[in-house]
């Protein structure tokens, strides 16, 4: 691209460089300057302007920033995705409903690495998402870019993004009472529970509230509905052979893990029974403040692969905000 200040005669068709605000003449830079541009400049007593022009191999902003996006997305509705129409050299990438965003951070990284005027800014990895939400914004910083380097963009960015939809249509909810602890304590489960389900576009097939105990809560398992089982007890998990993962056990299921290093939300425990997964919730998912629980039910709802590697790779990044329901705060607060 070739910038140079020229008289208004050589002007048109060129890109304007530089904002020009004098007189009638309110043009922004960016704007090709045609007939009734020019028109309003000579109005305004302006006789020269800086302009950008295309040299040849240069592709525009709003022509790159479209074939780049659409690299990311070959087939946007298989990927979960839609696209903008492009302006001033952007192109949004925008969710197609519930689930959480899938990337291919290697190549992102490499895209990145072409061309500081190529750059593509995305959400977190696995970030949970709505129909609407912004995954990712591709914009091209300078009027143009050269072909070639648009293109090898283009090759390194291909398929990089999309969002896992949620494949789960529901899930059952088993509570459990402890003597003392006021019955409340189960509704408030149940509102938060339903909210998180309702967020990720699943329902909640059936709610049963049992003793905590394990043969009450193993029966409870064996009929509860849906295609995934979450388990919320009045008494926290305290180890892997505690009520609710003995239970499962009981009930013919198997534990694959208990605690996590996200906090809140390091006693957690999930598991399957049968085909279906099953997720022990800690005491914090009483709460609709983001927890480690938020994480695995996402993930598990989505289909998602979760093994021992996963979940302690969630330890980064997952010292989450305090929550006031916790019986014993991470830090004691200073009195006054």
């Amino acid at each position: 691209m070739i910038f140079a200040e020229v008289p208004l005669e050589q002007a048109e068709g060129a890109v304007l460089a530089h904002s020009v605000l004098e007189g009638a003449a309110r043009l922004r830079k960016g704007v090709v300057l045609g007939a009734g541009e020019l028109a309003q400049l000579r109005v305004a007593g302006v006789t020269r302007v800086t302009v950008a022009r295309l040299e040849p191999g240069d592709v525009d902003e709003d022509r790159a920033a479209t074939l780049l996006a659409q690299a990311l997305a070959p087939d946007p509705a298989a990927a979960g995705l839609t696209l903008t129409t492009a302006f001033t050299g952007r192109v949004n990438l925008n969710a197609l409903g519930p689930g959480v965003v899938g990337l291919d951070t290697a190549a992102i990284h490499a895209l990145n690495r072409v061309d500081p005027s190529i750059t593509l800014a995305t959400l977190a990895p696995l970030t949970r998402v709505e129909a609407g939400t912004l995954v990712g914004t591709v914009k091209i910083i300078s009027y143009s870019v050269p072909e070639a380097l648009l293109l090898r963009a283009c090759d390194l960015g291909r398929a990089a993004v999309k969002v896992h939809p949620v494949v789960l249509p529901d899930a059952g909810l088993i509570l459990t009472e402890v003597p003392g602890l006021p019955p409340k304590l189960a509704a408030k489960g149940r509102v938060a529970v339903e909210a998180r389900l309702a967020a990720l576009g699943m329902r909640l097939a059936g709610c049963e509230v049992v003793a905590h105990d394990e043969a009450a809560l193993a029966d409870a398992l064996g009929r509860i509905p849906g295609a995934l089982v979450l388990i919320l007890t009045g008494s926290a998990t305290s180890d892997l052979f505690d009520t609710a993962p003995q239970a499962l056990r009981r009930a013919g299921g198997q534990v694959a893990r208990f605690g996590m290093p996200v906090d809140p939300g390091n006693l957690l425990f999930h598991g399957h029974l049968g085909a279906r997964p099953v997720i022990g919730l800690p005491g914090c998912a009483r709460s609709p403040a983001l927890n480690g629980a938020d994480w695995v039910l996402e993930r598990l709802a989505c289909g998602l692969a979760l093994g021992n590697d996963d979940i302690a790779a969630m330890g980064v990044g997952g010292l989450l905000k305090e929550i006031p329901i916790r019986p014993q705060l991470r830090e004691p607060r200073l009195r006054a």
